[in-house]
């Protein structure tokens, strides 16, 4: 598997791999955040969610090769940057709406990762695909000003959930980046994923156990529907990382980071359907420029 997905790297297959991998990617973090702003404390829904991770990674690491020397101090940096991302969604889930956070985390995305592709790997966009980032970005900025001026419901807490949603956004970026770099640098890619999965879901599990605030987030829930929560979120988490991951290997960081952004069409329905969140046609309108822009960035290439 590992030999056809590297000889799948630079060619015509690998794009279109790459771009199913991306929509892929778009749908299951949709349903990923779905999970994480259900019911449950976001907080303690995070830490069901990596617990699963660590007890279903540690037996795939003994299915890759071993990590190179020169990955160890990746891996380091990865840790931290998912922590931060981690953390400041999870600020943003308990003040906000998910269809209100969630748009423009995934939206403030793309943009900087655009940049830090560039800096990092020498990537440039054609003047349609900076078009296509401009209708995204008019998405997002148009559906924050609204929820600003005209949501109704939560006003106490919007400005501040849509700051730590700017702010997880930036996170966003640095991680796609930072990842897509991380994978590359390993001649396996499933190596670079296993421990991905494994390193990176430490950070919750421990922090809930050791800081009492958090332990008592815990204590508050019921176990039994938080825990298959967490292994549900465990495996979408795998399809959905993972899938993006590997499209950035395959194809251009930066388009592989605007095309999973048409997660928010699903995070609209999502948060319509199940979560019984109220969308409305502008909201609605605004993320459909944000999809729209995906789409046009994909074509432009």
């Amino acid at each position: 598997m590992s030999d056809w997905l590297v000889s799948l790297e630079g060619t015509a297959q690998g794009e279109t791999v790459a771009l199913a991998l991306a929509l892929l990617a778009a749908f299951l973090h949709a349903v990923f955040g779905a999970l994480q702003k259900g019911r449950h404390d976001p907080w303690a829904t995070r830490w069901a969610i990596d617990s699963s991770l660590v007890v279903l990674s540690f037996p795939m690491l003994f299915l890759v090769p071993f990590p190179e020397p020169h990955m160890w101090p990746i891996f380091v940096g990865m840790i931290v940057i998912h922590f931060g991302y981690k953390f400041l969604q999870a600020m943003a889930y308990v003040r906000g709406a998910y269809t209100v956070v969630y748009p423009i985390v995934r939206g403030m995305g793309p943009f900087f990762t655009v940049i830090g592709a560039w800096i990092l790997f020498g990537e440039t966009f054609t003047g349609l695909q900076w078009f296509g980032l401009a209708v995204l970005l008019f998405g997002i900025f148009g559906l924050a000003a609204y929820n600003l001026y005209f949501l109704s419901t939560s006003r106490d807490t919007l400005a501040p959930a849509l700051a730590f949603a700017v702010a997880t956004g930036l996170f966003v970026a640095l991680y796609t980046t930072y990842d897509a770099y991380g994978i590359r640098a390993t001649a396996d890619p499933f190596t670079f994923l296993a421990w991905f999965f494994f390193l990176g879901a430490i950070d919750f599990p421990v922090m809930m156990a050791v800081v009492p605030r958090m332990r008592a987030r815990i204590a508050a829930v019921d176990l039994r529907p938080l825990l298959t929560r967490g292994a549900i979120g465990a495996f979408v988490a795998y399809g959905s990382f993972g899938s993006v991951m590997l499209a950035t290997r395959l194809d251009d960081v930066g388009e592989a980071a605007v095309v999973r952004e048409t997660s928010t069409v699903f995070a609209a329905v999502i948060g319509w359907v199940f979560l019984k969140e109220t969308v409305g046609p502008r909201r609605v309108t605004l993320m459909a420029l944000i999809a729209a822009g995906a789409v046009i960035v994909e074509m432009g290439g």
